[in-house]
């Protein structure tokens, strides 16, 4: 068994642990390979594989395995990931919630996993009166952004309905409660963008689509500059509106002949994250819906321009484009540079050569009309929403701020340095220790004189002071030496000398008697000796 520690966000506090075997970790790989990606699974052992540098091998091999899905932008959101990293979260079955609220249409069929989210569910259905048209049928339950009240979301979400512009794809009917909401919209068989894009059948699971496609190609340029050109002009709209979307991807972008039509725009009045969060949650100047659909621009133009999404992002080289303006505009969206400076606004990409030479023949007059007092609790809610990823992302960079601290600290350059610094340090604490001892010794010759000085010497055997009357004695031995100390004595001497402790006073009593010791003054002794042999 392995105990995995699993950590959401940069709270160590939101953390927990799970025990998997290597069984488990199979199962996962075995569910994941209708991606058809080559993931690193430690191979299988049968024989000693309860070996201590067998097993601690595997560790190695299941950690590098668990870092691949998670760091991978697709797996890392798929409900097969999340349900083994979390399985608390992840328990119930939407898909039999989803049925519960659509029981009252003609459903033919449920699209299952044709979508990355795990909280929403699509659905093909039929209607009474046109038995052969198919629709399609979304159910989702409201996110972690959902600012609006009740009464709100469900007029909001109805009003969708009346919604008629020629780059936002039709939906049918709306409805929604305190729980969910339920779109329907006609099934196109020709797909998304994205769809176009990877060339993937609209049916098939998302994973099967878009994780590993067979051939990556580029759409062609006038393919780029028009869809393009719709897509802004849409975003523009919405932002006039003072609409919130803020999940623009390609396949939230439904083709309709060679048109583009925005889908789901329910998402954000339910409060769902999106796709791209992970991405512009690192960087502090994308900071309104604004912003972020622009830079969600970017990767979709990417995507379009290359046939496949950013290794990384920010993007600091890009490959060989069909034109230098497609470049000019990912340079202006994608590049560490525009992350620092901010994203430029829809109307400053209209302007830029890629799509202003662009002429829309599309005459439909746009229609959607949001009472004042909507476009006051859709303004509330907005400013909500981004309050909170203003808030994840000062916690994102306060936490990469400590992270590359802690890594500069550790780092070996830095140990050395740090190294030095203790040497010095304890060098000059030894001087100025050295320096002090050698002023208390100075100060204690001086005071056991007569008041005679005399030259020092050198710490460890000073001359005694002379004393009157004491020329026919012969010198005394000289003191037991002093430890050494490691400086030269300080030059300076103080004019109050400092109170002498009670060893130094001692030993000048004790230098004194020698000094002025009399033969004189001994008795006389008698000496009885034995030492001769004595016979008797």
């Amino acid at each position: 068994e392995y105990i995995i520690r699993v950590q959401r966000g940069v709270s160590a506090e939101n953390s927990w642990q799970i025990v998997r075997r290597y069984s488990d970790f199979d199962l996962l790989n075995n569910s994941l390979q209708i991606s058809t990606l080559s993931l690193p699974l430690p191979p299988k052992k049968l024989i000693g594989n309860m070996e201590r540098e067998f097993i601690a091998e595997r560790q190695k091999g299941l950690q590098a395995y668990l870092d691949v899905i998670t760091t991978h932008h697709i797996l890392s959101n798929c409900e097969l990931v999340k349900k083994f990293l979390d399985p608390n979260s992840y328990s119930v079955n939407y898909t039999e919630i989803a049925l519960q609220h659509v029981s009252m249409f003609f459903v033919v069929e449920p699209l299952k996993d044709i979508g990355w989210r795990i909280r929403k569910k699509y659905f093909l259905m039929k209607t009474k009166n046109q038995p052969k048209e198919r629709l399609m049928l979304s159910w989702a339950d409201p996110g972690p952004d959902k600012y609006l009240s009740d009464k709100d979301l469900q007029y909001a979400v109805k009003l969708l309905s009346s919604c008629s512009h020629p780059y936002i794809y039709k939906i049918t009917f709306a409805t929604a409660n305190e729980s969910s909401a339920l779109v329907i919209r006609p099934f196109s068989e020709k797909g998304t963008l994205k769809d176009l894009i990877y060339k993937a059948k609209p049916k098939d699971p998302f994973l099967k689509k878009y994780c590993n496609p067979k051939k990556i190609q580029g759409l062609e340029l006038q393919q780029i500059k028009i869809y393009g050109r719709q897509i802004l002009e849409v975003l523009k709209f919405l932002h006039e509106k003072g609409f919130p979307y803020g999940h623009l991807h390609s396949a939230n972008v439904m083709l309709d002949g060679d048109t583009c039509k925005l889908l789901d725009l329910e998402n954000s009045l339910l409060g769902l994250p999106s796709f791209y969060r992970s991405y512009f949650s690192q960087f502090r100047k994308i900071n309104t819906l604004e912003g972020v659909d622009v830079h969600c621009f970017g990767h979709l133009l990417y995507e379009m321009t290359y046939g496949r999404p950013p290794d990384t992002i920010p993007v600091d080289s890009f490959p060989p484009a069909p034109s230098v303006f497609v470049v000019s505009v990912l340079e202006s969206i994608l590049t560490c540079e525009a992350m620092k400076n901010g994203m430029p606004t829809v109307s400053r990409l209209l302007q830029m050569p890629l799509f202003s030479d662009v002429l829309l023949t599309n005459s439909e007059k746009p229609q959607f009309k949001i009472p004042t007092k909507l476009k006051e609790a859709l303004k509330t809610s907005k400013e909500c929403i981004e309050k909170r990823l203003t808030e994840e992302q000062k916690l994102i960079h306060q936490h990469r701020r400590l992270t590359r601290a802690q890594s500069h600290h550790g780092s070996e350059e830095e140990k050395k340095k740090r190294k030095i610094l203790a040497r010095k340090k304890s060098k000059r604490s030894a001087y100025e220790s050295g320096e002090e001892h050698s002023a208390k010794y100075s100060n204690s010759n001086n005071s056991a004189g007569s008041g005679a000085s005399s030259p020092l010497t050198s710490p460890s055997s000073p001359t005694p002071p002379s004393t009157a009357g004491a020329s026919s004695i012969p010198p005394a031995p000289p003191p037991p030496p002093l430890p050494p100390a490691a400086p030269p004595p300080s030059t300076e001497v103080s004019t109050q000398p400092n109170p002498q402790p009670d060893v130094s006073a001692s030993r000048g009593a004790l230098l004194s008697s020698i000094q002025n010791f009399q033969k004189g003054t001994l008795k006389k002794t008698q000496t009885c000796d034995y030492s001769a042999p004595r016979i008797s």
